[in-house]
């Protein structure tokens, strides 16, 4: 399966890393399940993907007030992140977006956008063997207002000096797209790994 661009003369890609470079987000859920089994709270499959791209704290304080728990945000972040490294030896690309990323390699720069803090992103990506491919990286702990607000892509494009207008976000997410569509950036929806297969 290809994935078509939408036109326009594009001089920066913004890439989601979670679910749209990497095919993490079945390896994220299992850490999810193992770190919130130990606290007795509950995350089904589709509320799990339906909030990709929001910080693991902001996961967790959300099912706190969902399910009346009071879970340690911190330790169980931290816990959710050492249950996901210990499966990264299992963590792919996504074919179709690398595609993307070979073919203008070295004429646009690139940028990662993720609602994952930076240790995460730079793990997976080293992971993969894409990290040198990628002139900036931003991460939850760089933005104030996570996706569906357009801070994380509006700071990549001001860091990179490239207009909104002139750069092309590779996302997964509902959340994601409409990052994107709210700081005026074009997109391209990245199947989710059910829809790829």
């Amino acid at each position: 399966m290809q994935l078509a661009l939408p036109a326009g003369a594009f001089r920066a890609y913004l890439f989601d890393c979670d679910g749209t470079v990497v095919d993490s987000m079945p390896l994220h859920y299992i850490g999810w399940t193992q770190a919130l089994s130990e606290w007795g709270a509950r995350f089904d499959e589709e509320t799990f993907y339906a909030w990709g791209g929001k910080p693991p704290k902001e996961i967790i304080a959300e099912l706190n007030r969902l399910q009346g728990l009071a879970m340690p945000v911190e330790a169980v972040a931290e816990r959710k992140e050492q249950l996901y490294f210990s499966l990264l030896p299992q963590l792919k690309a996504v074919p179709e977006v690398v595609a993307h990323i070979d073919a203008q390699y070295g004429r646009i720069p690139f940028a990662v956008v993720s609602g994952s803090n930076r240790e995460s992103i730079v793990q997976s990506l080293t992971t993969v063997g894409l990290l040198d491919r990628f002139d900036l990286l931003v991460g939850h702990e760089d933005y104030a207002r996570s996706k569906p607000a357009p801070d994380g892509f509006l700071l990549a494009a001001e860091r990179l000096g490239v207009a909104p207008q002139e750069c092309l976000v590779f996302e997964d997410t509902e959340m994601g797209i409409a990052a994107a569509t709210a700081a005026g950036m074009a997109s391209v929806r990245v199947p989710q790994p059910h829809e790829r297969r």
